[in-house]
């Protein structure tokens, strides 16, 4: 058995001692079987959730009325689910209530598609009444039951389907896609924040190209925000290599330039992202911007956007055009590397020197002093020490002052 599932047998064991039923279950294992990086471990148990805490010493209730307790086990978080079934989805969103059951085909039965509703034993035998590994080895996305209830119970379920054909390059199962296309307008139910994670995940993936365009195709992205009128946008934002694209800024980037937005903030506080990713992308916007407006790169610009923002503005840029992505950064690199100073900072000099050289209370003048020696600093005029730039100082006033 693999090391992720290793390490999480032992709550297997003990749940199994105690006269319970207890199994791996979804992504976990569906990422097994693709042979994909395993991320977390989850496990169902036919135990309740106060029979789980009382059989170890580490828990954490985070929603035991719903059958989740979290157990600690080697310093290890692991959510454990008891079997459970759900109640009328009256708002298209969440059950209304669940069901405790002690039968795992149950508990299989609410979930979403068919690869994420196989179960795996202590033994590593694996439990798919629903056909999950056949829907894998045709790479195939297939909801558990009808399809059109499946979304009617939670229009997240559309979005995800989405998102893991963009993760998985998979396509969707005639009757999945079609429930989709005439279920979209129930997206409406979904928050904001619940639609932009699993939008997120959709750019990150290898075939997000493939995602963008099914998006369009199914009519699901009339009713994400912002976007019921960038039919033919996305459809071109489709088309751009997604893959070289290595931070959300630079996602979100490449999506305003691809969708033309004009109103940036807008736009990206109207997906409810925070304050922090908002001020990066305006950043690389306002880049692009200059460079479009005033030609390529300088060492100023350089110095003034800072390395990161002007990776992810250039990298943007390349996407766009089809230029290649890592000659045009290591340009960059290569240029940010040889200047003397890469943050103001750096510079060896200060407002407080200045007003003390020229016997001057502090007013715009500082600033504009400031912003020509770094200037003569960047481009080797003076070296970046305080005697040199004095001395240069000096010699340009004098200069000034004949010429005057």
């Amino acid at each position: 058995m693999k090391e992720p599932f290793q390490k999480a047998l032992g709550i297997i064991r003990q749940l199994k001692q105690h006269g319970y039923e207890a199994y791996f279950v979804g992504g976990a294992v569906r990422d097994l079987l693709l042979g994909r990086k395993i991320g977390d471990i989850d496990i169902a148990t036919s135990a309740l959730p106060h029979e789980v805490m009382k059989l170890f010493p580490k828990t954490i209730d985070i929603g035991s009325q719903h059958g989740t307790v979290v157990v600690i086990c080697g310093g290890t978080p692991y959510e454990v689910t008891t079997f459970r079934t759900d109640g009328d989805y009256e708002d298209h969103r969440r059950p209304e209530s669940v069901t405790f059951v002690r039968s795992l085909y149950e508990d299989l039965k609410r979930r979403d598609f068919t690869m994420n509703a196989i179960a795996m034993d202590e033994e590593e035998k694996l439990i798919d009444p629903f056909g999950g590994q056949d829907a894998i080895k045709k790479q195939v996305i297939c909801t558990v039951g009808e399809a059109k209830q499946r979304f009617s119970e939670d229009a997240l379920r559309m979005m995800r389907a989405i998102r893991f054909v963009s993760q998985l390059g998979f396509s969707l199962a005639e009757e999945t896609r079609r429930a989709i296309v005439e279920n979209a307008s129930l997206l409406s139910h979904i928050s904001v924040e619940r639609m932009t994670m699993e939008f997120e995940k959709l750019l990150e993936g290898p075939f997000a190209s493939r995602g963008l365009s099914l998006l369009v195709e199914t009519g699901l992205f009339s009713y994400l925000p912002q976007l019921h009128d960038k039919e033919r946008e996305l459809k071109e934002a489709a088309g751009y290599d997604w893959n070289l694209l290595d931070s959300r800024g630079q996602r979100w980037g490449l999506l305003c330039q691809a969708l033309h937005i004009g109103d940036a903030d807008a736009f990206l506080r109207a997906w409810k992202l925070p304050n922090r990713l908002i001020k990066e992308v305006k950043a690389v916007l306002l880049i692009l911007q200059t460079i479009r407006s005033f030609g390529d790169w300088t060492k100023e610009r350089l110095f003034v956007f800072g390395l990161e923002h002007a990776i992810s503005a250039e990298t943007v840029r390349s996407v766009i055009s089809g230029e290649p992505v890592e000659k045009h950064r290591q340009i960059l690199n290569e240029m940010f590397a040889a200047l003397p100073i890469k943050t103001k900072n750096e510079l060896a000099v200060s407002g407080k020197d200045l007003m003390e050289w020229f016997e001057k209370p502090g007013g715009p003048w500082v600033k504009e002093m400031l912003a020509a020696i770094e200037h003569a600093v960047i481009h080797g005029e003076v070296d970046n020490h305080k005697e040199r730039i004095y001395e240069w100082l000096m010699d340009r006033n004098r200069i000034q002052e004949k010429n005057c």
